[in-house]
């Protein structure tokens, strides 16, 4: 990993607040237990050659942005601080995010802001506690140190982890820039610690490109199923573990809106959230140039070829468990189209929709949920469908509720809610945070504490989109 890394230790914040430490993860990694004492951390942070300085690097990545090639990037606010090897057995990357100044941070300052980091921290614990593939976050810092982007804001830090911070922008780097030498040295690097199975395969770099094609069809088909836009789905924020990664102006649906687009920058509507499984299968295309030296087009082609049904299966499966479904028949895979036909006609709030129809005591009382549905005729078509469907499985009522309020959160993360949080935050005010963190940890269980967590945005809210600034 020295080939494309700069070692360089952090930029000390002034006077920096620990806001928050995600005790769980925290003893899954077995970090010591000595630092989480506040001044203890900042020492490990902050000061020359501890476990998690002495080592820090910056990372040099290329990717393509908005479809274009860009080789000037890298890690510009943050450093690889350490490896661990959790109680899973696993490895975990602890990444600094906002660390300050690195070669590759363009004339910037290398801050994170407060807005972006609890966006990030917010979206990450709530994806996890969901099932989705996600880097976490392990801790927050802040400080009234100002950093100015748009406007004057608060700078802060947080540490995320993940099974490693490679990129697939780190293999399109070495392949763009025609250096075999390292681009095998990254390939030798990526196998050994993270796709040992695919070295044994007769031909494992092509089975190292079969496993990333398959996360990452799998992360997007829970994207799909879960109403999530990531909004800036550069090859750069492609993770080759397929884990949502690199949170920016990211959004939950409100309302079902197949082409919504969470990112105010995205003119086009390239990263709209329809688009994300042909944007998936375009940035593993672009991926698969750099393997094209260890195996022919058609090879590559015949494993991309694959990300499809493995999508399209992996989504059904999905949203035939949304419904309470146990079986793959043309029967319910027809009640998944009509509902989610019915909610884009009526633009009815996606997650509420699914949640709505948990939670009854009877077939009839759950048919009174078409109250809340502007199609009246069309809710009761589906619903009789959908009845005679699982009924067709042999489903008792009682199994059906069950199996629904299992799949089907009452939390998610909406934005509003967020900037809320962030403007509480901002004027010093961490109890909104903390609150909705805690009902994004149990986004499957009603939040009897604050229910507003669980309830549809206002109208003038509603499908807010966002800018890229961190």
């Amino acid at each position: 990993m020295a080939e494309c890394a700069t070692q360089i230790i952090p930029t000390p914040l002034y006077s920096p607040k620990l806001v928050t430490v995600n005790h769980e993860l925290w003893q899954g990694l077995g970090l010591p237990e000595a630092w989480l004492d506040e001044d203890n951390l900042v020492r490990q942070l902050f000061s020359a050659d501890t476990p998690l300085t002495k080592l820090s690097i910056a990372q040099k990545y290329g990717g393509h942005q908005f479809g274009q090639w860009n080789p000037m990037l890298g890690d510009g606010r943050g450093l690889l601080l350490a490896e661990v090897i959790g109680a899973d057995g696993a490895k975990h990357d602890l990444h600094l995010k906002g660390a300050g100044p690195t070669p590759y941070s363009r004339h910037a300052d290398g801050r994170a802001v407060l807005r972006s980091t609890i966006r990030e921290y917010l979206a990450s614990e709530a994806m996890h506690h969901l099932g989705i593939p996600t880097s976490r976050a392990l801790c927050l810092f802040t400080t009234d140190e100002p950093v100015y982007r748009e406007q004057q804001e608060r700078a802060a830090m947080m540490i995320r982890t993940a099974p490693s911070h490679l990129r697939f922008g780190h293999f399109e780097y070495y392949h763009h820039s025609n250096e075999p030498e390292k681009l095998d040295k990254l390939f030798a690097y990526a196998f050994k610690h993270h796709f040992p199975q695919a070295r044994q395969a007769e031909n494992p770099h092509l089975a190292m490109l079969q496993e990333i094609t398959s996360s990452t069809a799998k992360m997007i088909a829970k994207w799909q199923a879960y109403g999530f836009n990531h909004g800036v789905m550069n090859t750069d924020n492609m993770s080759i573990h397929g884990i949502t990664f690199d949170y920016g102006p990211y959004a939950f649906l409100d309302d079902f809106e197949p082409h919504y687009i969470c990112n105010r920058s995205d003119h086009q509507g390239r990263y709209r959230f329809s688009a994300q499984p042909s944007i998936g299968l375009w940035n593993l295309n672009a991926l698969g140039q750099a393997f094209r030296r260890y195996a022919d087009i058609p090879s590559i082609t015949g494993v991309l070829e694959s990300f499809e049904e493995t999508l399209i299966a992996h989504y059904h499966e999905l949203m035939l468990r949304r419904l309470g479904f146990s079986e793959k028949t043309t029967e319910a895979l027809a009640c998944i189209t009509e509902f989610t036909l019915l909610l884009q006609t009526t633009k009815h709030d996606y997650h509420l929709a699914f949640r709505e129809l948990c939670g009854h005591q009877s077939w009839a009382q759950m048919h009174e949920v078409r109250d809340l549905h502007l199609d009246i005729e069309s809710f009761d078509k589906w619903f009789t469908n959908y009845q005679s469907a699982i009924n067709a499985q042999n489903i008792s009522f009682v199994d059906l509720q069950s199996r629904l309020t299992k799949e089907n959160p009452a939390v998610v993360l909406r934005n509003h809610h967020a900037q809320n949080v962030i403007e509480a935050a901002e004027a010093g005010d961490f109890e909104p945070f903390n609150a909705y963190l805690a009902a994004l940890s149990t986004p499957f269980s009603e939040p009897v504490s604050a229910p507003r967590f669980a309830t549809a945005p206002d109208a003038d809210v509603k499908g807010i989109a966002l800018s890229c600034s961190s």
